[in-house]
């Protein structure tokens, strides 16, 4: 159903579509109540109410009946805000939200923003699931509504124009589980040596992840995500899991890019946010390993590493191949913070 829906701008007159359209979602949901009295009275000319707010509303519509909405208006400094992005059930899995977040996304772009921000109900795990697939990832604190619900919800958020490099902290490293998953997937099966056989099997590239994440929280990793244009195309770990005597020194791993997003600095901007971490924490000396004679180890030449040696055959490719690993270090000057 949702291949044929319509979008277009929304207005006052899709009021009952869109009061449908929420209470339907909230009711779905144990402990979820609707008053539209006194939970969403805007809803009754919601187009108009965020026009007055410098935003803009979207109407999916099919067969003359209102099957989505999203909403989007301007915070502070470059920051937007995506809201009340709701789907019937009925049109759901034919990528309809997908669209109605891009227009949403490119709206805010074309009107200077920097980033997107949204809330989501904590028990709406569908909705989490999917902004995660999209690109958000959950950050900052658990907002409390004091509503009759008991509602709270997760933040989200995420870059949407030019380049962002950020190190996560152990929530967003969870959020960011499925998408490093798949990246890691692309890059496996684009050729890139990791360790894994192409095709690389989904499940476990979420679990390489998923446990990554864990060691995020217990302070033994640190990981990067580069965002372009809101899609992330990178990522970078550091592994501080070393014994309690050789606190100075870390390991760069999983330095990944995109096949599609590769050869726009991307790769060179993971490695100087990876580095700059390290030297916060403490760390005065880097290590990794690179396929001998491979671009990544021609990036690290040229980021100023040093090449300690190689040894032939080593490593297995993802298609079984054998190459050379070499291994490579950096010795960093270190920030005053001490982890």
């Amino acid at each position: 159903m949702a291949a044929g829906a319509l979008i277009r701008p929304g207005r006052d007159a899709d009021a009952p579509g869109y009061i449908a359209l929420v209470r339907e979602a909230w009711l779905s949901y144990p402990g979820c109540v609707f008053d539209l009295d006194e939970d969403a009275p805007d809803l009754r000319a919601w187009a108009s109410h965020v026009a007055g707010e410098g935003g803009a509303v979207w109407t999916a519509e099919q067969e003359g009946a209102v099957v989505g909405m999203v909403g989007t208006h301007p915070l502070a400094g470059g920051t937007w805000e995506l809201v009340r992005m709701y789907v019937a059930p009925a049109a759901r899995g034919g990528g309809l939200a997908a669209r109605l977040v891009a227009q949403v996304e490119a709206h805010a772009r074309a009107a200077g923003a920097a980033e997107l921000v949204l809330w989501s109900d904590t028990r709406f795990a569908r909705a989490h699931a999917f902004y995660e697939k999209q690109d958000y990832l959950r950050s900052g604190p658990i907002r409390v509504v004091n509503d009759r619900a008991n509602t709270l919800e997760f933040r989200y958020r995420k870059p949407v124009a030019g380049v962002e490099i950020r190190m996560l902290d152990p929530m967003e490293a969870e959020s960011a589980v499925a998408r490093l998953a798949a990246l890691l997937a692309a890059c496996v099966d684009a050729g890139a040596s990791l360790g894994y056989a192409a095709p690389m099997d989904p499940a476990q590239a979420r679990a390489f992840w998923r446990e990554r994440a864990a060691h995020v929280a217990r302070g033994g990793r640190r990981i990067g995500v580069a965002w372009l244009d809101g899609r992330i195309v990178g990522s970078v770990m550091l592994d501080l899991e070393v014994p309690a005597i050789e606190q100075h020194r870390a390991a760069v791993k999983k330095l990944l890019v995109a096949p599609s997003a590769r050869r726009r600095g991307i790769g060179a901007a993971l490695l100087a946010a990876a580095e700059a971490e390290a030297a916060r924490l403490g760390c005065s000396l880097l290590t990794l390993d690179a396929r001998t004679g491979g671009e990544a180890e021609r990036l690290y030449l040229a980021r100023g590493w040093t090449l300690a040696g190689s040894v032939p055959g080593y490593a297995v490719g993802p298609h079984g191949e054998r190459h050379g690993a070499s291994l490579l270090y950096k010795a960093i000057e270190v920030g005053s913070a001490l982890r």
